[in-house]
């Protein structure tokens, strides 16, 4: 999916600049930029979503806001950001907010909802939090401690359900929930499975590995290097981590019945990057050719999830800083179950580059502009 052109305002019709030779340069005049607000600024998803943005031929950043670090240089806080270094934090407010053709919220879970209310209809609003991601208020309820706001249209673009993939909602859509990190690797590893009818959604079993970035840079005890280095620890054992009912939601919606999943995640020592290695019992008489035909089919054109070749599996030092998925499926069939792995950078694919791919698709952009498809190496 290559990097679209900007768009112009010609006569007061929106269309594709011809004069567009890259993200520098444009001889047209009368270029219209979209002007894009970040809440969260401060944060690593914010960052990551900066970084990004930076680079789209379409966006204009607007006002950067966050809480505590109000006042702030940028540079300050995120120095890998030079071209933004001298911007000065405010404070997330309404006010600050609105004017922007499109905010993207980059707030603790439970901090979306308010905002979001009071911004006008008309301005585009893509959560990366965990407001508007379930459709149940029974599951928020169980798993959350703040009331229940709703639900949003779930920005993952290529989710396979019986209807469709899940682009087809997204497009012109004002408000969208970005999905969880977590269960963006293993919705993407396991739907096509479930929505073929190849594997059951009654035994399905889920280890992933998340960096430290996947917590969120408040400081922790349990996050300091001395307690990471050299070490991997699992935590929000016994079905109890927020991103289970999500996963299962998405799942129970690629196969059209109730999918339960036993989630364990587990902390690896590095800064970035999800391995998920997800396990179901594949069904009677299914062969491995057939296993591996219903991911083929699910993204064979999907440029950012990317099925490995037989024999090759997934690493996240792979996809470190890209906007894509790695995947590779294969059936054991001593114990007949089936083991999809999936890698992605959670704070690309797994947060700000779907924010972005979601942002695209809500403007009538080119899904893939401005998002890297390429990883970083070593």
């Amino acid at each position: 999916m290559a990097i679209g052109p900007s768009r112009c305002s010609v006569g007061g019709v929106t269309t594709r600049c011809p004069n567009r030779l890259d993200a520098f340069a444009c001889a047209c005049k009368n270029m219209h930029m979209v002007s894009v607000a970040i809440a969260g600024a401060s944060g690593y998803a914010g960052g990551e979503l900066l970084r990004l943005l930076l680079g789209h031929p379409d966006v204009e950043i607007g006002a950067l806001t966050a809480a505590s670090s109000a006042g702030s240089a940028l540079g300050s806080i995120h120095p890998q950001l030079t071209p933004l270094a001298d911007r000065i934090i405010q404070d997330t407010s309404v006010e600050v907010l609105a004017g922007h053709d499109a905010v993207i919220l980059a707030l603790p879970h439970g901090h979306s909802a308010a905002i979001a209310a009071a911004l006008p209809e008309s301005v585009v609003v893509i959560d990366c939090g965990a407001d508007f991601r379930l459709r149940s208020d029974q599951a928020w309820t169980a798993f959350y401690d703040t009331p229940y706001a709703g639900s949003w249209p779930y920005g993952l673009p290529e989710l396979v359900t019986p209807a469709g993939k899940l682009r087809t909602v997204l497009h012109g859509a004002r408000r969208i929930a970005v999905p969880g990190c977590y269960p963006t690797a293993v919705s993407l590893a396991l739907a096509p499975g479930v929505q073929a009818g190849v594997i059951s959604g009654t035994d399905i079993t889920v280890v992933a590995a998340s960096g430290t970035s996947g917590a969120g840079k408040s400081l922790k005890p349990h996050l300091l290097g001395a307690e990471v280095m050299g070490a991997m620890s699992p935590y929000g054992v016994g079905g109890v981590h927020r991103h289970t009912p999500e996963i299962e939601q998405n799942l129970s919606a690629a196969g059209g019945g109730d999918v339960t999943v036993s989630f364990t995640p587990t902390l690896a020592p590095m800064p970035r990057g999800i391995l998920a290695t997800c396990t179901a019992r594949v069904n009677p008489g299914v062969s491995a050719e057939e296993v591996r035909a219903a991911w083929v089919q699910a993204y064979a054109d999907e440029p950012c999830v990317h099925l490995l070749p037989e024999g090759s599996w997934p690493s996240t030092a792979s996809v470190l800083g890209s906007n894509v998925a790695h995947l590779q499926v294969t059936l054991d069939p001593r114990v007949g179950r089936v083991i999809a792995v999936a890698a992605i950078d959670n704070l690309t694919k797994g947060t700000a580059g779907a924010a972005v791919q979601c942002l695209n698709l809500a403007l009538g952009l080119p899904e893939g502009t401005g998002l890297p498809m390429a990883g970083v190496a070593p």
